[in-house]
């Protein structure tokens, strides 16, 4: 599997590396209301001393879910706000979609009219879809000098004092009462120059936006690594960033399926990835909200994000008892933070995945390949996540050699399957013996 993975990345691309802050805890809401309930959710945070690295706004601080644009109303100083924030360590993240409101008197629509940048339907008009905001045109990122136009629209956000992007609904999507909810087949694409439809173009689509929104990063702030992450994507996207796996169900089946996203979009060259804590969909019970949890802690993108609907996400809304096992994972991954460092920086020059499957190194090993309920994290590490309800203990599959229980140092002999406690408090984590783990 190694050699695989660098040959893919030789082929496809180097993944990015990320900023080092995009490698802590995330938090987002889809309705965070305005300035004070933001606010009043990282003074939460602050409070109880649980660490925190990085807020995503969702479209409701834009105006009226229009891009490039913040409500003036509920978030008047935002600006004075994510500097503050900085100054604690904590960045701003924006979404962004791809539809720009159709219809003059919005920046990026009136300059993109003018340049001639998005997408036209086979008879010669401008495609019209239907986003958040209502009616929408799609720029047509498979021509650089689109790109290029995008880009330099990325200012206004980082103006706003955003550190990284967000983006959504990049397949793309064009709300629809029947039929494929996004364009048109025979919508015209440049595609580098050649020219061709949608057909050809819907899957390459995210992948150029992230290209757009990478590339407008380096090129504004050139000192900082940039920060996007992508809905969806294609060969090739871990050249731009990350991907976080959508919105996968709520309940006990969405926490499984979430880690095999993981796992799955790190065996195809993606390495920075990761879920919603709790999926999308009604809030989750406390137990599954904890699980959930101290999975993601040994993820790659780390983030929980609910809203009013689904639940708000704080660790506080689950009860004392959750809260104190939360600090517990946020404080191993803090500590764990050199490590994720390290993993990225040999994704960039191996191409490998932060986290693998158990047989990784011994494929031949049938007991492994069959293991879809625990992930190695790196070399030097073995995850064994608790997935079931009312679950106090598991069994392991160890691959060969000797590990350790990092917390009762217990020592344990592979290949073979073990036994172990997994207590609300933690799930089970073992350490390769002879392994060096740089921790803070």
């Amino acid at each position: 599997p190694a050699r695989v993975l660098l040959a893919w990345a030789s082929l496809t691309g180097a993944p990015a590396l990320p900023p080092a802050w995009a490698l802590g805890h995330h938090h987002g809401r889809r309705e965070f209301g305005d300035e004070q309930e933001l606010r009043r959710v990282v003074a939460g945070y602050q409070e109880r001393d649980l660490p925190l690295d990085a807020v995503h706004l969702d479209v409701d601080h834009l105006d009226a879910r229009q891009v490039f644009t913040v409500d003036e109303e509920r978030f008047p100083k935002l600006p004075v706000l994510a500097e503050e924030l900085r100054r604690d360590g904590i960045r701003l993240v924006s979404v962004v979609d791809p539809g720009v409101p159709a219809g003059s008197g919005h920046a990026a629509y009136d300059s993109g009219a003018e340049a001639d940048v998005f997408v036209r339907g086979a008879a010669g008009p401008v495609v019209r879809g239907v986003g958040w905001p209502g009616e929408v045109v799609f720029p047509d990122f498979t021509d650089a000098r689109v790109r290029a136009w995008w880009g330099g629209l990325c200012a206004e956000r980082l103006e706003r004092g955003f550190a990284g992007f967000w983006h959504d609904r990049d397949e793309p999507v064009s709300f629809a009462a029947f039929g494929e909810p996004t364009l048109p087949r025979s919508a015209r694409h440049r595609l580098e120059g050649r020219g061709g439809d949608h057909r050809e173009a819907h899957n390459v689509y995210a992948l150029c936006m992230a290209r757009a929104g990478y590339e407008g990063l380096r090129e504004l702030v050139p000192e900082e690594r940039p920060f996007v992450l992508s809905r969806s994507g294609w060969a090739g996207m871990q050249r731009y960033g990350g991907a976080w796996t959508g919105e996968p169900a709520s309940g006990w089946p969405g926490l499984r399926a979430s880690l095999a996203l993981v796992m799955g979009l790190g065996l195809c060259g993606v390495p920075y990835s990761g879920p919603d804590v709790g999926g999308s969909g009604r809030s989750p019970s406390p137990e599954l909200y904890l699980r959930w949890f101290q999975l993601a802690a040994y993820l790659p993108l780390f983030r929980t994000y609910g809203g009013a609907r689904a639940g708000f996400r704080e660790p506080w809304e689950f009860g004392a008892e959750v809260l104190e096992h939360v600090r517990a994972a946020l404080v191993e991954r803090r500590r764990l933070l050199p490590y994720f460092v390290t993993l990225a920086h040999l994704a960039r020059r191996t191409g490998a995945p932060w986290v693998r499957p158990l047989w990784w190194s011994a494929p031949e090993e049938r007991a492994l390949r069959d293991c879809e309920d625990a992930f190695l994290l790196g070399d030097c590490l073995l995850v064994a996540p608790v997935l079931d309800p009312g679950a106090d203990g598991r069994a392991v599959q160890l691959p060969r050699g000797r590990w350790y229980d990092t917390v009762t140092e217990r020592a344990y002999e592979g290949p073979g399957e073990v036994l172990v406690e997994a207590p609300p408090g933690r799930i089970p984590v073992f350490a390769r013996a002879g392994a060096v783990v740089p921790v803070r």
